[in-house]
């Protein structure tokens, strides 16, 4: 087994020029492809844009799975040998998602409808996602790597990731729309999210400007304890690399000293005392 390229695409996307962000997206795919990335990130919504101020502004951005843009990335990825993972709109009958979609050379591997919606931009409007956390697995040269999805505010929800974790997942990808407020989630989040779950984690967000909301970049990849692999501290569009080794997110169990010290953060969990996390209602909080 040997280590997998993989890229973040830190870029600017431009509100209802779905065509002209499809073609950049296309473009950066093709660059890391290029520096020999195997599986591409780009942000949340970065295939319309994400400050629609009512749904019905928003429609006509929309497409279905499979659509128009799924069928343009497979068709780059077929030619790349690549997969990659973009945001859109997802039009679903009257319903409209905020989705990203995990496509590869044989075109839609998997795709993910944001479960946590804040009150900010399309997400005041979209309908909350309705299928459960997933892991896809993809292949990669002579090997497969285990692939969850979530998007932006998903990533201040640990049960998400745990959840994902559970069923095997050596990676959680999530595009964002970090806008300033965010740093902490950009800071600290992303390194936390890998370190409790003893996995990859890669957040790639947007920059630029929209409707008075500017994005704070801040693109991150971190390996299972937590480590930075690659991050960009500014607001510049750039790609980023890491090398990710799946069997590393695989080995759950931690030897630090044998016999003196060992943390298996799987294993060691309590699900019995966890009983208020799936409770309908909490009184007590509001």
């Amino acid at each position: 087994m040997g280590t997998i390229r993989i890229a973040a695409a830190q870029m600017d996307v431009k509100l209802t020029d779905r065509e002209g962000n499809l073609s950049r997206m296309l473009a950066k795919l093709e660059a890391a492809a290029a520096q020999g990335a195997a599986l591409v990130v780009f942000p949340e919504c970065a295939l319309p844009g994400y400050c629609y101020e009512s749904l019905e502004e928003a429609r006509p951005y929309a497409e279905t799975v499979p659509g128009p843009a799924t069928k343009a990335f497979a068709a780059a990825c077929k030619k790349l040998n690549v997969h990659a993972v973009f945001g859109m709109l997802e039009a679903d009958g009257q319903r409209i998602f905020n989705a990203c979609v995990l496509v590869g050379p044989g075109g839609v591997v998997g795709t993910y409808r944001k479960v946590h919606l804040p009150f900010l931009g399309i997400d005041m409007f979209t309908t909350p996602g309705d299928h459960p956390f997933a892991v896809h697995e993809i292949p990669v040269g002579n090997q497969t790597l285990r692939v969850g999805m979530n998007i932006c505010y998903d990533g201040s929800f640990p049960e998400a990731a745990r959840v994902m974790t559970l069923q095997g997942a050596d990676i959680i990808l999530l595009p964002t729309n970090w806008p300033p407020g965010s740093e902490c989630m950009a800071g600290c989040v992303v390194n936390a999210r890998a370190m409790e779950n003893h996995i990859y984690y890669l957040a790639v967000n947007r920059v630029g400007s929209e409707r008075g909301f500017r994005f704070i970049g801040m693109s991150k990849i971190c390996a299972p304890g937590g480590q930075v692999l690659a991050e960009a501290a500014h607001e510049d569009e750039c790609l980023l690399f890491a090398e990710i080794d799946p069997e590393k997110a695989r080995n759950k169990h931690q030897v630090r000293v044998p016999g003196k010290h060992e943390i298996n953060r799987v294993a060691d969990r309590r699900p019995e005392m966890y009983g208020k996390l799936v409770e309908m209602k909490q009184s007590k909080v509001k």
